[in-house]
């Protein structure tokens, strides 16, 4: 005979499941969401993902096509504004809401690029580092020293001074800028979990060194390394719009936007919309991207999450 259930033996009930602990992703969701900045930026990003996919749809005119008989058109609520380019044309009779829509892509590009490079070269660095010691871990983070020593835009200057001007020796430039920054995080993760019982585990099971970097260690690793990717983002949009407005970053007639700002520095005085759109587009980018990039760091943070 099976022994009946008394009434406060809920393992075998219906509702058995409905106190288990939430899924990983789901806790993180809930932490996520508790922080309302961050859920606004990640909303606005998501935003500028999807203005940059369907520029084509969305965009009413090509970024490069001159209208000749349309120079420095204001807005259309301003007075001599039309309809027919909402937030006015540039010198050259561009429309400027059209250009800001495709400048999305690339700094989307520049952001993506950027810290795919950063990270791929930064976290074999930073685990070489924590492993080897010694000599191997001097000569790596006296050169990240070296480089952190340096001010970041202006060492960004003279790698794109020696490279050439140009969008893409830009974003290698800026790469090796924010290199330093992934490789001593990642040093420091990998020597906290190097003193951990798992990792011991790993090493007497018969672990090779690449298993033990790659499969045990970096999974462990990454909650501030994604916090530092997504930093890193907004900061390599706001670099490559500074190289672009020094005339080192993308050319014209390229729709990016440092470039943008870069073509209307002598009309600041007298129109004003071809300036303060463009550096509306950059401001609220990074601001986006830094507000998702605390709420990551909280959501990951175990010590954040008890506080």
């Amino acid at each position: 005979m099976t022994k009946p259930l008394s009434p406060t033996d809920t393992s075998h009930g219906p509702d058995a499941g409905s106190t288990s602990p939430p899924g990983p992703f789901k806790e993180f969701w809930n932490y996520f969401c508790e922080n309302r900045g961050a859920l606004a930026g990640l909303i606005v990003f998501i935003m500028i993902c999807l203005m940059a996919v369907f520029a084509a749809w969305i965009a009413p005119h090509s970024p490069s096509e001159q209208y000749r008989d349309s120079f420095l058109v204001p807005p259309f609520w301003s007075d001599g504004g039309t309809t027919r380019f909402i937030l006015g044309t540039d010198a050259v009779g561009r429309d400027i809401f059209s250009r800001l829509i495709y400048g999305a892509r690339y700094s989307l590009i520049i952001g993506g690029i950027v810290v795919s490079l950063s990270l791929t070269v930064g976290i074999p660095l930073g685990l070489i580092a924590g492993f080897a010691r010694g000599v191997t871990e001097i000569i790596i983070m006296r050169a990240m020293d070296i480089m952190l020593a340096l001010p970041s835009l202006l060492l960004a200057v003279v790698i794109v001074a020696i490279l050439g001007p140009g969008l893409f020796n830009a974003m290698l430039a800026i790469s090796i800028v924010y290199l330093p920054h992934l490789v001593r995080l990642t040093r420091a993760a990998a020597i906290t979990e190097l003193s951990k019982d798992y990792v011991t585990a790993s090493r007497v099971s018969g672990a090779g060194i690449l298993r033990l970097m790659f499969i045990t260690i970096l999974p462990n690793c990454m909650a501030p390394l994604i916090v530092q990717a997504t930093l890193s983002f907004s900061s390599a949009i706001l670099d490559a719009a500074a190289l672009g407005f020094l005339g080192m970053g993308a050319q014209p007639p390229t729709p990016e936007w440092g470039t943008m700002l870069a073509e209307a520095r002598e009309f600041v005085l007298r129109a004003w919309w071809v300036v303060t759109f463009p550096g509306l587009a950059i401001l609220i980018t990074v601001l986006a991207l830094n507000l998702l990039g605390d709420g990551l760091r909280d959501a990951l943070d175990p010590k954040l999450k008890r506080q």
